[in-house]
């Protein structure tokens, strides 16, 4: 297997995220595997109907580097019970004109200091993908819900907890499985 495109979508802009130092994690733990780019979803406008045909220079940057992966993992924490706004913008452009989500394989991981591990965003979160401009098709079980995450996670952002590490590691490589699947039957 060739190394897999994969853009990282972090659902917050925060500089010490604990997602986004889970996406850097994954980035760096399956390198020869996967080539993870991380986009500052900060970066982008609000989503406006008006201008999405001629979208802003950094929109459609932002639909060319997810148009050229191979797949898309989504690393978020829970805002209010349900998906950060700045990951629901990056997706209501991607669902639009080009809608270059639509048939890549999705894996979902999320990190939360709370008890709950993001269960609720994630769920949210599967339905938005299953949406028909976005049209996903989302690794079935292998739920990554890392609770307490500042217990397992050091300050350089290395998961310390083996079993936690282990469970990742089969989530990616069900992961691999699956898109690799559903390249060979495209």
């Amino acid at each position: 297997f060739h190394t897999m495109k994969i853009i990282a979508l972090v659902g917050s802009i925060r500089r010490s995220s604990y997602n986004r130092k889970l996406a850097t994690f994954v980035q760096k733990r399956y390198a020869d595997q996967l080539d993870v780019t991380i986009p500052n979803l900060g970066a982008l406008p609000f989503y406006d109907q008006d201008i999405e045909l001629e979208a802003p220079a950094e929109v459609q940057a932002f639909k060319q580097t997810v148009m050229d992966a191979d797949g898309v993992i989504f690393v978020t924490p829970e805002y209010n019970h349900s998906v950060p706004g700045v990951l629901e913008n990056a997706i209501d452009w991607l669902s639009r004109v080009e809608r270059p989500l639509i048939g890549k394989p999705a894996m979902i991981l999320g990190a939360t200091m709370g008890p709950l591990g993001t269960v609720r965003a994630q769920s949210h979160l599967r339905q938005v993908l299953d949406s028909p401009g976005v049209g996903m098709q989302i690794l079935p079980g292998n739920e990554f819900l890392l609770s307490a995450v500042q217990d397992k996670m050091n300050a350089d952002g290395d998961l310390t907890d083996n079993k936690v590490v282990e469970w990742l590691d089969h989530c990616v490589a069900d992961y691999l499985k699956f898109a690799h699947q559903l390249a060979a039957n495209d």
